[in-house]
């Protein structure tokens, strides 16, 4: 079983008409922008929409009063849609028999919730492009500043009490931090996955670490737990919701009312931590 960052609001959508089931009355106003457009998973596969246009779509750049919009044509899609996506693209799907001026139109009707979904975007934290001492970094769930190391003969930078050898002190640091970030979940992410096992009396038979890139752990039949090492980046509640989450699965492989229901039984504030992961996911690139 699968879960990727932001998988509950990958990107920010509206359509122009569709079926929202009755769940969606309750929804927030900061979720009220991922209510259209979504999509049901393969069962046991709880991951983000494609970031890119899929084989059977057409993409077109246009220039409208409301910036460049991209017109992609879907053989999939049954209505017009305006999205949002991570890097400020502004997505205008544009269903079997739809038009383009039909489309221009829709993103015209709709400006206002483009240029307030710009805004809350452009609110949300960033991390650094280059890590160089003096940029913040998302660690431990806050945006830390990198600070050289006074202490030692050899370059040392730290990250709040946290304190990283580097080869040298110019030039971007992140591939070696990184390096470090892997290094340290490969030992305390199987630790705290056995001490929830344990928690919960799942039977976990082998955890890993790994890169992956597109979500944030996932869970096979046989009992193994692979975990995204970057959530070592993340606050404890968010990874050990992820944790619980993939524990979960080992009893419910999918993601039924049933399935959810688990998860609430050993983890109540998951739902803060998807929260945390819709505002923050994208600082740390997933």
């Amino acid at each position: 079983m699968a879960i990727s960052p932001g998988a509950n609001a990958a990107h920010n959508a509206l359509a122009l008409r569709g079926r929202i089931p009755s769940l969606a009355t309750t929804v927030n106003q900061e979720q009220q922008q991922n209510l259209f457009g979504f999509f049901t998973p393969a069962a046991g596969v709880h991951r983000q929409p494609p970031a890119t246009a899929r084989p059977e779509q057409v993409a077109k750049v246009i220039t409208t009063p409301q910036g460049d919009v991209v017109l992609e044509r879907s053989q999939r899609a049954n209505n017009y849609r305006l999205t949002l996506r991570r890097d400020g693209t502004a997505v205008a799907t544009i269903p079997a028999r739809g038009t383009e001026r039909e489309a221009l139109r829709f993103v015209e009707q709709h400006q206002d919730w483009l240029e307030r979904a710009r805004a809350r975007q452009r609110a949300r934290p960033r991390a650094a492009e280059v890590w160089v001492p003096g940029a913040r970094v998302l660690w431990r769930g806050e945006l830390t500043e990198i600070r050289v190391a006074t202490a030692g003969d050899k370059p040392q930078v730290c990250l709040a009490a946290d304190v990283f050898r580097v080869a040298r002190l110019d030039g971007d640091l992140r591939s070696t931090l990184e390096a470090h970030f892997a290094r340290r979940a490969k030992i305390e992410l199987p630790g705290r996955t056995w001490e929830l096992a344990a928690l919960t009396g799942m039977d976990v038979k082998h955890v890993t670490v790994r890169n992956q890139r597109s979500r944030w752990g996932s869970c096979s039949a046989n009992g193994t737990i692979s975990l995204n090492w970057r959530l070592v980046q993340t606050p404890d509640f968010v990874r050990d919701y992820i944790i619980y989450h993939e524990l979960m699965h080992l009893r419910e492989m999918n993601h039924s009312a049933r399935f959810w229901a688990r998860v609430a039984e050993v983890c109540p504030g998951w739902q803060d931590a998807e929260r945390w992961i819709k505002r923050n996911g994208s600082v740390i690139g997933l």
